[in-house]
């Protein structure tokens, strides 16, 4: 039983971020990719229209056109969402800091992953996590945390004072969490105040990296800290070509890694 309902969540996963990207698919169409029968299908698209995820209709299904987020997931909750997926991300990401960098790192369940597999220590790191800076520390990084009033839910510094402090600062690297991306409607946040440090972050960081793993992708949330293009996508196995073609996406899936940038 475990293992069918495990099986069945994953469909619906791989049926979301379809819809999501394509903004609709056909049961042909989610068949075909899946490899299920099309009354598996049916079934699923019934299952997730009954909880709002997407909106069946004659033929198949259409994506929910717009959805605020009225709070944030805590990162226990986060940290649960698609982890091997999240993991294979941190580990790539790793891999780009070099000695001499001066790196920020954002607040986030994927960059928690990421600050737990850098091994780079030689490497300058500012961030605006508690956790982060930490786990940094704890390695014997040298590490700066920005100052301001911490969200709790997102162990994240945030304010007036931690978007002053970001604009003393030019780094080299950077890697940022996310909420919803999107081509037309950009890097997303259900928080005003979060998505103004992200931005100044963003703004004073040469080579940027969002770490999203593949249900973001599609998704919007209330407030845009970024335009899609300004940053490198670095993200798990995608289900549609839309985002593939993208030349700013990098795909990690498993051992072999695509990348158009």
């Amino acid at each position: 039983m475990e293992v069918s309902t495990t099986l069945t969540e994953e469909r619906y996963d791989s049926i979301l971020a379809i819809v999501n990207s394509e903004r609709s698919a056909t049961v042909q169409e989610l068949a075909e990719r899946l490899n299920v029968s099309e009354s598996t299908v049916r079934r699923d698209l019934t299952a997730l229209d009954k909880i709002g995820r997407l909106i069946k209709v004659h033929g198949g299904a259409t994506a929910v056109e717009l959805e605020y987020s009225t709070r944030d997931l805590s990162m226990r909750e986060k940290q649960s969402l698609n982890y091997e997926e999240k993991e294979q991300i941190a580990a790539y990401a790793a891999k780009l800091i070099r000695p001499d960098d001066f790196v920020y790192i954002d607040a986030g369940s994927t960059t928690q992953l990421l600050v737990e597999k850098i091994t780079e220590l030689s490497a300058t790191y500012v961030t605006n996590s508690i956790s982060h800076a930490s786990v940094l520390a704890a390695k014997g990084c040298t590490v700066f945390i920005l100052g301001g009033r911490v969200k709790s839910i997102t162990d994240a510094l945030v304010g007036s004072r931690t978007v002053a402090a970001l604009e003393d600062y030019n780094f080299t690297i950077g890697f940022f969490g996310t909420n919803g991306a999107d081509e037309k409607h950009g890097y997303t946040t259900p928080d005003l105040v979060e998505s103004m440090v992200k931005k100044t972050a963003m703004e004073h960081t040469h080579h940027r990296y969002v770490l999203c793993d593949h249900s973001k992708l599609g998704t919007i949330s209330s407030v845009k800290f970024a335009e899609f293009g300004f940053a490198t996508v670095i993200t798990g196995t995608l289900s549609s070509d839309k985002y593939r073609k993208c030349r700013n996406v990098v795909e990690v899936s498993g051992p072999d890694l695509h990348s158009n940038v």
